[in-house]
């Protein structure tokens, strides 16, 4: 199958889209794109009716294949997971289409909800919800009947009804993430109080890779004690941006002249939910 470079240009946004939400994994999105493409390149042009339907139904099998041969590897990942943190600006060849991958579903948040669903669960709900396709095309993607695509959708948007509360307004998560580091950096308890669920969460994602808590941490006081332990511990070179990951505002901590993890947010009726730092080196960015 032929792909021009204004198809390619169009159609790896979309996939990367998938692929992401499927598996929380830029560099495994990167190689099944890469694989979907050269896999597409073999085919002959006259059994492609529509090549984006094709290439959507590949990427998907592949996304499918990945998750339930990964399922073990899952299980026994050392301590929390959490989705590898996504800044946009570090991703190349996404032109104005990128604009797709900038929906709703992209929070850290929301990728971790979906590690709730199974794979199939997963494929039909970021089929309907994030690329909007319908059930016929659905069906023919994942080859399952129309009917059950549906009870699948249904099921899929029960388990993860709780994230449908997530604020996403992009500004005021800013404005209370600002107020949150001063708030800390001032020990400021009534603020800080304030600001935090009484029973927020904080997932600390090391992969094994490097030191990190591997239970949650449940709780006002026992988190900041952990947040203000690493602080105790950070060294002269420390310091911090707030930059937009997964279309969030999230805090960049800088140690030893490298990124030394990733701090993203879930906000929910004013109030900091979820905390998850993401330390594992394997998931960070180069910047």
């Amino acid at each position: 199958m032929q792909i021009t470079t204004e198809e390619y240009q169009l159609f790896r946004p979309l996939l990367f889209s998938l692929g992401y939400r499927m598996l929380g994994s830029v560099a495994e999105t990167e190689d099944l794109i890469q694989e979907t493409f050269l896999k597409a390149y073999q085919l002959r042009e006259d059994t492609i009716q529509n090549k984006k339907a094709y290439l959507c139904k590949m990427m998907t099998n592949l996304c499918l294949d990945l998750l339930k041969s990964a399922r073990y590897k899952r299980e026994h990942y050392v301590g929390p997971w959490n989705p590898e943190p996504l800044l946009l600006e570090k991703l190349h060849a996404f032109d104005p289409s990128e604009m797709i991958i900038q929906k709703e579903g992209l929070s850290i948040a929301y990728l971790r909800m979906m590690e709730h669903l199974t794979p199939d669960e997963r494929a039909v709900l970021l089929l309907r919800e994030a690329l909007d396709l319908t059930y016929s095309e659905i069906s023919a993607i994942i080859e399952k009947k129309e009917e059950n695509c549906r009870k699948v959708f249904s099921r899929a948007k029960k388990k993860i009804a709780l994230a449908e509360g997530e604020s996403l307004n992009y500004e005021k998560n800013k404005s209370m993430i600002t107020r949150f580091i001063q708030a800390f950096q001032t020990q400021n308890m009534d603020d800080l109080l304030d600001l935090l669920s009484e029973n927020v969460t904080l997932y600390s994602d090391g992969g094994g890779k490097v030191h990190a808590a591997i239970h949650p941490i449940v709780s006002v006081p026992k988190v900041l004690a952990l947040l203000y332990g690493v602080i105790k511990k950070a060294p002269d070179d420390f310091y911090f941006e707030v930059k937009s990951v997964n279309c969030q505002p999230a805090i960049i901590i800088y140690m030893n002249g490298k990124l030394q993890s990733i701090l993203s947010f879930d906000i929910r009726k004013e109030k900091i939910n979820e905390i998850y730092i993401t330390m594992n080196p394997q998931k960070l960015p180069i910047v």
